[in-house]
């Protein structure tokens, strides 16, 4: 497997009062966002008529979506195969969390790297 991450899918993070949060980040840097966050998009390098986005998005203080990370933020890398790189994670003794799922958002697939952050990875349908 030549490629294993292929871009930054996502930035999720905990949040004391999401909307006032949300309204900080409008005001101040200018970042639009609905309720569940807001999308940030761009083309790849090698393909420019590869539509992708990075997501942002604050989540509520007592969300379990991290889980089971004790940490308030996660990252989503992502990947060109996910299943392929599930299987040879899984080789090399990477913790694997969760099974993967298959959504019309794309394929996603969780892990913990050793300092225990859990890491989303997703593989976006091939439409976005």
């Amino acid at each position: 497997m030549e490629k294993r991450v292929i871009g930054l899918g996502g930035v999720f993070f905990k949040s004391e009062d999401n909307e006032a949060l949300r309204n900080w980040y409008k005001t101040h840097l200018g970042i639009e966002s609905e309720p569940w966050g807001g999308i940030f998009e761009w083309r790849r390098k090698e393909n420019p008529d590869d539509i992708t986005y990075t997501s942002w998005s604050p989540f509520k203080k007592d969300s379990t979506y991290f889980e089971p990370s004790k940490k308030d933020f996660m990252l989503n890398y992502q990947v060109e195969n996910l299943d392929e790189l599930l299987r040879l994670l899984q080789e090399e003794g990477v913790q694997i969390v969760d099974r993967a799922e298959d959504t019309e958002y794309g394929k996603f697939g969780w892990i913990l790297d050793p300092e225990g952050n859990k890491i989303e990875l997703w593989e976006p349908p091939k439409n976005i």
